[in-house]
């Protein structure tokens, strides 16, 4: 089994029901244990900032999929939730990102998949929701709240639980 760090993101309809529905579809669909969720997060926009704010989150699974397989299914689950990654904007607005952020400690430099993710210690909108969940969480040989430490969380805030 491997210890999977996924980043959740997105600014278009009911990004928090999507999340809920969509974490249910991981854990389905990969036979996934959920081990923890973050908070939800507004956040601004990155790249792209002439849209509206997204909402980000963070899950850590335990599944058995190797990596290859686990980002077919994320694939096939965004697209479920309305995302059609040839029609888009780059870094434009979404129904749902789903990133893999690091597999146990595998490092692969693939055209399809690079882990762990070579930009998740450049954005804030993943690091805080993955540091309040797995802060000592060591990722290409840096702890996730060292890294948080170096960037700038401004406009990020916490939203509050739903019910």
């Amino acid at each position: 089994m491997a210890d999977v760090l996924i980043a959740l993101g997105g600014n278009v309809g009911d990004v928090r029901t999507t999340f809920r529905k969509a974490i249910a579809n991981i854990c389905g669909m990969t036979q996934a244990a959920l081990l923890a969720r973050s908070s939800d997060y507004s956040t601004p926009p990155w790249g792209e900032e002439d849209q509206a704010p997204f909402t980000n989150a963070v899950i850590e699974i335990e599944t058995s999929l190797d990596p290859h397989a686990l980002l077919f299914t994320l694939h096939k689950i965004e697209k479920k939730f309305g995302r059609d990654r040839a029609q888009e904007t780059r870094w434009g607005p979404r129904t749902l990102d789903l990133d893999l952020i690091a597999y146990d400690d595998v490092r692969l430099d693939k055209p399809e998949l690079t882990l762990p993710h070579p930009r998740a210690f450049e954005r804030a909108f993943v690091l805080v929701p993955l540091a309040e969940i797995a802060p000592d969480r060591i990722i290409a040989g840096r702890r996730v709240a060292d890294a948080l430490a170096e960037l700038s969380a401004e406009g990020i805030r916490r939203l509050p639980d739903l019910d």
